[in-house]
């Protein structure tokens, strides 16, 4: 796949997501690269055998203070070949894609693992 056409991907996954997150979103850059880079695999605390579709790097909205001015945006960053080696053909990409998005927009909300994972098997909302 393209950088073209996964960019499209990322986009058409945004548009799918609820936009009451999507519009909530302040400060934050959406990118995406072909792996993690040193930074990245060191703070996600990577394994050889291990792999990272996403990764949100940034100030949780519930953490932020008074003084959350004049900082650089907070970055959620898909990682484009990681996501192709766990997936099958375009269309389980695509839903790979929007489930790693929405859990990277949950860590921007504050959400932990814990409370991401509960979402996704239904047990509850943001």
């Amino acid at each position: 796949m393209n950088d073209q056409d996964f960019d499209q991907m990322i986009t058409r996954a945004m548009d799918e997501l609820p936009q009451k997150y999507i519009k909530g979103l302040n400060n934050v850059a959406i990118v995406y690269a072909d792996e993690p880079d040193e930074n990245q695999s060191k703070k996600a605390h990577l394994t050889e055998h291990s792999i990272l579709l996403g990764l949100y790097e940034g100030i949780p909205l519930t953490q932020r203070g008074a003084g959350y001015n004049f900082v650089l945006p907070d970055k959620i960053t898909l990682f484009k070949n990681s996501l192709l080696r766990v997936t099958n053909g375009p269309e389980q990409l695509f839903e790979q894609v929007k489930r790693t998005l929405w859990h990277e927009i949950a860590h921007y909300y504050g959400l932990n693992h814990d409370r991401i994972d509960a979402l996704q098997a239904g047990h509850g909302s943001f």
